[in-house]
């Protein structure tokens, strides 16, 4: 099956970000305790998908600028 690049396809970004975040979890904490283990999941999974937006976000406007603005500049 192949993944595209629409936006549709980046939802597979949510399953992969979750399993990074179990796992990681799971190989740092001593105990596992159920609640304070999801908890800590979420936050984890919450941490990463916020650095990926605001890491795409400024990958885009560095590619707009390079891309749309620089050639008005230079002519």
């Amino acid at each position: 099956m192949p993944i595209d690049t629409n936006p549709a396809s980046m939802l597979w970004l949510l399953p992969l970000v979750a399993s990074i975040a179990i796992v990681y979890k799971a190989t740092k904490v001593r105990a596992i305790e159920p609640r304070a283990f999801a908890k800590e999941c979420a936050v984890l999974f919450g941490s990463i998908m916020v650095f990926i937006i605001v890491a795409s976000l400024i990958l885009y406007v560095v590619a707009w600028v390079v891309a749309e603005q620089l050639p008005k500049i230079f002519g």
